[in-house]
């Protein structure tokens, strides 16, 4: 009899046991901060890099977790059974971070799950994740959602980054100013189409912005910007950059990390052309200010971050241009300070807006744009995936 009613004492304890290990780990998830979908991780070979999966299990109130002993991702595309492989995983500690071998090809579908005694107890899964290359992009309203009509890439491997959230790349962007169109579809869309690999854009760009107003904070200026925004007047006709528009590039090279995208392209200077007399600057001074951001990006990302720039100045079809300005920034590609991007003051009227009469790109521009971006970064990346 005392036999009997121990087993059943001990079958009752294992029972209730049971109950409350089910019911600690009951709505408990997955909660990861890394990778989102239609992340983009910036491949470090010509073969692929690694998809950094982070973070935290999210249990209700304070229950203590259970039967959880490994974690496992794989990435799951159309080739065929991808392997289960092993992160780092402790049951005592609540975050994981790990990283995953990627092919730098396509999108791919991360599966995540957490195992107890070989069975599967929790799981999740991201729809689009890949290995490619990532630009940044940064200037003004020509660099931005200004154009006449909003573009959208053709290619499902073209994605965009901004305000914290990756979406597939379409206008207007998010990151940048304005509410038009933008030439990133149309770039995305060639480098895809070349290299067959996801590709990411980070716009950045502010209309209307001097090359002025993106120096580092402090950083003083000769006088200031036309709109008279970002600067801070700190002495009799002295003036000095906010740091605000420059902080924008930093926080982005902060979120990648070192080698963690591919290069910078900057399109500006038509707020530095032409300007009236108590708001110009020389080129001599504009190339000294864009250095300066070159050359403080750098120390910012603690690397030695690419940079395209572009030979920008065009107002309108009256005033075509500055080849003063236009030779001062071809100079810091002289220099070896930075890579040659377009000239794109050679799309003249018919490629403007407003019937040619504005200085934005019309839908023909906006197109032509992105492909002479395309065709200036296209060579020196084909270059830069040989060496590697």
């Amino acid at each position: 009899m005392l036999a009997a009613m121990k087993s059943m004492s001990i079958a009752w304890l294992l029972l209730v046991g049971g109950l409350v290990q089910a019911q600690t780990n009951e709505g408990a998830k997955i909660a990861l901060s890394s990778p989102a979908d239609f992340q983009v991780f910036q491949r470090q070979t010509a073969a692929g890099g690694t998809v950094i999966v982070e973070g935290a299990l999210d249990v209700p109130g304070h229950a203590a977790l259970t039967n959880l002993d490994t974690l496992e991702a794989r990435l799951v595309d159309g080739s065929g059974t991808n392997s289960w492989m092993v992160l780092p995983f402790d049951n005592r500690v609540r975050g994981f971070r790990g990283e995953v071998p990627c092919p730098a090809r396509g999108w791919f579908r991360l599966e995540l799950r957490l195992l107890g005694g070989g069975q599967t107890r929790l799981a999740t899964a991201v729809a689009h994740v890949g290995v490619g290359e990532i630009f940044l992009i940064a200037g003004q309203s020509n660099s931005a959602n200004h154009g006449e009509t909003r573009q959208q890439a053709n290619s499902p491997l073209v994605v965009a980054f901004g305000n914290g959230a990756w979406q597939p790349a379409r206008d207007p962007e998010p990151g940048a100013s304005g509410r038009g169109g933008s030439f990133l579809p149309a770039f995305g869309d060639a480098l895809a189409e070349e290299f067959h690999v996801p590709v990411a854009l980070v716009p950045l760009g502010v209309g209307s912005t001097s090359v002025r107003e993106w120096l580092p904070g402090g950083e003083l200026m000769a006088a200031p910007p036309t709109t008279g925004l970002n600067t801070l007047t700190v002495g009799s006709n002295l003036w000095a950059s906010t740091g605000v528009l420059f902080e924008k590039i930093a926080a982005a090279e902060r979120f990648f990390g070192a080698n963690g995208f591919r290069a910078v392209l900057w399109h500006q200077g038509e707020s530095d052309a032409h300007q009236p007399p108590d708001r110009e600057i020389t080129p001599a001074q504009y190339r000294q200010y864009l250095a300066k951001v070159v050359t403080a990006s750098r120390a910012a990302a603690g690397w030695r971050v690419p940079w395209f720039v572009a030979q920008a100045s065009y107002h309108s079809p009256e005033d075509l241009g500055s080849p003063e300005l236009r030779a001062a920034q071809i100079s810091l590609v002289i220099d070896g300070l930075a890579l040659a991007g377009p000239n794109t003051d050679a799309l003249g009227p018919n490629f403007r807006q407003d019937n040619g009469h504005g200085v934005h790109f019309n839908e023909a521009g906006l197109q032509r744009h992105g492909h002479l971006w395309a065709e200036a970064v296209s060579p020196w990346l084909a270059q830069q995936l040989a060496g590697k």
